[in-house]
């Protein structure tokens, strides 16, 4: 049953699709945005040398490093400085901070070449008019600021309305936006809303799809099938469709190849533990397969050979493993090593408990009681975060 590494599932041959290096240059998809302003003639010294005026402007007004202004301007030319000048000065007007533009011109060059109430201003009032507070458009556009060379009518306006007719919070479409900037390029009724429908077949309650749709939007955007067939093999493990889980293993496999799902379960094997072991812990909690295979070595080496403890520390809570070493499993443990030793704590406490406390539940609980018997404990804590930091 558990020797599921012998016949890997069929579908972690659907690896994450990588982009690749020309993909980098994804403003090369959108059409010119005005015909004054004139993209770079396929130019073999062009092409190797860039155009002199646009690397001079991107560096001088945007804060390029001559690396990347000379690799924008290999794929767009500033013919003049009144356009550009215009851009950034429209998106000062609007509301933008100085490192949002940076931020926006850096990610989406092209967007200097836009008209600014032609092609800016339409697509801002649009978002205004659809509830969304100047905090949250300029958010949204600063996390995807390809949207600005994105149709309006045939793109902008069909994924907001998807979104908000499926989600019902302009808050959360702000989430999504932030955590999948290519949002905007896709068509998301095609390819999210098979997605979504079948998780609904199976079993998946709307507010769990819900849930997903805002932590791990990527989920949803990848090939119909591809997802049918992971939602299939999810099943035939056994996940019920009814608890968050069986979306975690959908998303930790549509996230992982075989070959990196393969170098995980080695690392765990390296640590000590059998393919039944990785297996219930995954079924617990997915999460543990989703880091990476040199933070697993990282926090197993940390836990059981410097701090000493039971590798049963992770069979009864893999969810350990999910979080920060340096900012949560040595402070913690530390503390939580040294309020056993002290006999303020019993050895029953779990150190999952303490790992995953709430920050505020963590300080009153662990340390702020035990003010008066070890005084240091604060202090021990804040300097190794500081130092781990």
């Amino acid at each position: 049953m558990f020797n599921f590494m012998a016949n890997m599932l069929p579908h972690l041959r659907y690896s994450v699709n990588r982009y690749s290096p020309i993909q980098r240059f994804y403003f090369l998809h959108f059409a010119p945005l005005s015909s004054s302003s004139k993209a770079v003639k396929s130019n073999p010294e062009n092409a190797k040398n860039g155009d002199s005026f646009t690397v001079s402007y991107l560096i001088n007004k945007c804060r390029f490093t001559p690396e990347k202004a000379l690799s924008a301007s290999n794929y767009m030319k500033i013919e003049e400085a009144g356009r550009p000048d215009a851009v950034l000065l429209f998106l000062k007007n609007q509301g933008f901070t100085k490192s949002q533009i940076s931020n926006i011109v850096k990610r989406y060059p092209p967007v200097l070449l836009c008209d600014p109430q032609k092609t800016l201003l339409p697509k801002i009032e649009f978002l205004k008019s659809f509830g969304f507070t100047l905090e949250q458009l300029t958010a949204i556009l600063n996390a995807s600021p390809s949207a600005f060379g994105r149709s309006l009518e045939n793109q902008l306006v069909p994924t907001f309305n998807f979104l908000n007719n499926f989600i019902g919070s302009t808050e959360k479409i702000v989430c999504v936006a932030r955590r999948c900037t290519r949002i905007f390029g896709v068509d998301v009724e095609a390819s999210m809303g098979p997605n979504i429908q079948l998780l609904k077949d199976v079993g998946v309650p709307e507010s769990k799809i819900i849930q997903l749709l805002i932590d791990q939007p990527r989920a949803f955007v990848i090939d119909k099938k591809k997802f049918r067939d992971i939602v299939e093999e999810v099943q035939g493990m056994g996940f019920n469709p009814l608890r968050y889980n069986f979306l975690l293993a959908v998303n930790a496999f549509r996230a992982m190849s075989k070959e990196t799902w393969e170098k995980k379960m080695e690392a765990y094997k390296k640590c000590g533990f059998s393919e039944a072991e990785i297996f219930k812990a995954f079924k617990e909690n997915p999460r543990c397969l989703v880091v990476s295979a040199e933070k697993i070595v990282a926090i197993m080496d940390f836990l059981f050979n410097k701090m000493g403890f039971e590798r049963s520390v992770f069979r009864n809570r893999p969810v350990i493993i999910t979080h920060s070493l340096e900012k949560r499993v040595i402070p913690r443990c530390l503390v939580y090593q040294d309020l056993l030793a002290k006999g303020l704590i019993n050895d029953g406490l779990s150190l999952a408990r303490v790992v995953e406390a709430p920050e505020k539940k963590f300080l009153e609980k662990y340390i702020a009681c035990h003010e008066k018997e070890a005084p240091h404990l604060l202090k021990l804590y804040t300097e190794k975060l500081a130092l781990l930091h």
